[in-house]
C-alpha cells in the first residue's frame, strides 16, 4: 500500500474557505479518479503564525495506481488549487509505503 501525503500550510485569511473547498470539492475530486481507496485529513497541532497546517493522505493499492494519478490527474487538480488559492498556501508532497500492519 502507498500513502500519498500532501502537507499544506494555508493563510489564516483564507483558511475557512479553503477548508470547505478541500472537504467539498478537492478531496472528492481526487477520490473520483478511482485511484485511491481512502482519504484522511489531519490538522497539524503546531503553532505557526504564517497559517494553519494540514496533512491530507490518500491511500493507493500500489505504486502503479499512484503513478497513474500523478501522470493523468495531478497536474489538473494542482492547477485548480493554484487557481483558487495560489500565493496563499505552501504545499509539499511525500510518498509513504505501508510496512505494518499488512
Amino acid at each position: 500500500m502507498i500513502v500519498y501525503n500532501v502537507t499544506v500550510n494555508i493563510d489564516h485569511e483564507v483558511h475557512d474557505a479553503w477548508l470547505e473547498w478541500m472537504k467539498e470539492v478537492h478531496i472528492p475530486d481526487v477520490m473520483a479518479t478511482g485511484l485511491f481507496t481512502e482519504s484522511r485529513m489531519f490538522r497539524v497541532l503546531a503553532e505557526d503564525e504564517g497559517g494553519l497546517t494540514y496533512a491530507v493522505q490518500y491511500t493507493a493499492a500500489d505504486m502503479a495506481h499512484y503513478e497513474r494519478y500523478r501522470d493523468e490527474h495531478a497536474p489538473r487538480l494542482q492547477a485548480d488549487a493554484q487557481a483558487m488559492y495560489g500565493g496563499r498556501f505552501a504545499a509539499f508532497r511525500t510518498l509513504l509505503e505501508v510496512v505494518h500492519p499488512r
